[in-house]
Parts: structure tokens; sequence; C-alpha cells
């Protein structure tokens, strides 16, 4: 997802994304560690999209306090 789109979403839906791909990230995470994946590149995808939503939420929080 792109910081435009993560921007356009409530508060609760990021913290919704943020939860299910965590939980999606860590199952790929320890399928890999047993057997390689398709593709080795989605952890990262993953990973670096879960920063994007936690900088989004922390920026939101900045600006209300």
């Amino acid at each position: 997802m792109k910081i435009s789109e993560l921007k356009e979403l409530t508060t609760s839906e990021l913290n919704e994304t943020l939860e299910t791909l965590t939980k999606r990230y860590e199952q790929d995470k320890i399928n890999h560690a047993v057997s390689s994946l398709e593709s080795p590149a989605s952890l990262r995808s993953s990973r670096r999209t879960i920063a994007r939503i936690k900088t989004v939420l922390a920026k939101r929080a900045c600006e209300n306090q």
C-alpha cells in the first residue's frame, strides 16, 4: 500500500490492517524458516507496509497532542 492510500484510511482501519498484516508477516516468516517461500520478497514488502502504517499512526498521534 502506498502512503497516500494509508492516509485516506481511518485510525481504526489502520489498526485493523496493522494487526492483520503483522499476523500474516509473522506466519510467513515462520513458513520461510521451515521451507522456502515462493516469493521471499513478500516478506520485505510486508515489513515495509507495516512500517508505513506505523508511521502514519505516529504522525496522527503527534498531530492530536
